[in-house]
């Protein structure tokens, strides 16, 4: 089936046989000649560029610098004999940010990025298609780590996001859209934008609560939800810059990150943690508050691994005059 005849069903109905076949072209596919087009992208190579997305930011990357692009890019780009800048290209046209996508690939990305659920079910599908088609986890990892189990897919960061404030935010920074699967899938992409900055924010602290320590492994990964990656200047206070900058980021325990937000602990320029006096009392008097705001656990700076990128001063400044001594 040519591309241009494609439907959103042929992605988001896409079945194992027909997954399989594709992949077996895929396999029997060769680098095309220099000056030959390429040939078009099947639904699985879109499905897994859709996915990529989570991992990969393509708008850090140009026709220069393509050759750098993090992973699973590269991966992807060599498993479907193309270079980077088509792997690139392709996610671009998926989240509308340019002109030549095909409707019916943007209508996918809308759908699957706001259903986090449906999308974990097309990867599964996806890339279990890819194993029985032959291709092993060394061409193709399993880069959501979704293979082996049920496990849900969760997009990182949600809790600091409201759905007016990222359905205002897109209707500021766009205000000539009308059209309402262009704005679903913008309101998508600044979530998976929020997704990727925590991500990094975790990676940034190595996983690991700056305030106290805590860092949970379970069967060799990271266990989920008992790290928050949120802003230092809140999301909704934020410009477009400041919502994607890793350093107005911190990762806390839940117990921590509430503490934060709600201004009974803060952090000056010197990364030196301030503890509010009536929560000092109340850890005085009560072992309980103790257990989670004495020191230890709570440490007297921020625990930052070595390579990590500090704070920067002005998001500190922000939230000890806006949070901690309003609070």
């Amino acid at each position: 089936m040519k591309g241009s005849m494609r439907t959103a069903a042929d992605y988001l109905a896409i079945t194992p046989s027909d997954a399989r076949a594709q992949w077996r072209s895929i396999a029997d596919r060769s680098y095309p000649d220099p000056g030959r087009r390429q040939v078009v992208f099947t639904p699985v190579e879109t499905l897994l560029c859709l996915a990529a997305s989570l991992m990969v930011d393509h708008s850090r990357y140009g026709s220069s610098s393509a050759h750098r692009a993090e992973e699973p890019v590269p991966t992807l780009a060599r498993l479907f004999k193309r270079p980077n800048t088509s792997v690139l290209a392709k996610m671009a046209n998926l989240d509308g940010s340019r002109s030549h996508g095909a409707r019916h690939e943007t209508e996918v990305a809308a759908r699957l990025l706001s259903s986090s659920g449906d999308l974990a079910a097309v990867y599964r599908l996806v890339v279990r298609a890819a194993r029985d088609a032959g291709i092993n986890d060394d061409d193709l990892p399993d880069f959501l780590y979704l293979e082996h189990d049920d496990a849900p897919l969760i997009f990182l960061g949600q809790d600091e996001l409201e759905s007016d404030d990222v359905a205002g935010v897109v209707r500021k920074e766009r205000p000539s859209v009308r059209d309402q699967l262009t704005e679903q899938l913008l309101m998508a992409s600044v979530r998976i934008g929020q997704h990727r900055f925590a991500r990094d924010v975790l990676r940034n602290h190595g996983h690991r609560c700056v305030f106290c320590g805590l860092s949970v492994t379970v069967n060799d990964r990271q266990a989920s939800r008992m790290l928050v990656a949120s802003h230092i200047k809140p999301w909704r206070e934020c410009d477009s810059r400041e919502r994607l900058d890793v350093t107005n980021g911190l990762t806390a325990c839940p117990t921590h990150d509430v503490a934060f937000d709600t201004g009974l602990i803060t952090v000056n320029g010197g990364l030196r943690i301030h503890v509010r006096p009536e929560l000092e009392d109340a850890a005085a008097s009560n072992p309980a508050a103790y257990a989670a705001f004495g020191r230890p656990p709570l440490a007297e700076r921020l625990l930052l691994p070595p390579h990590a990128l500090p704070p920067q001063r002005g998001y500190l400044d922000w939230h000890w005059n806006r949070i901690y001594n309003q609070s």
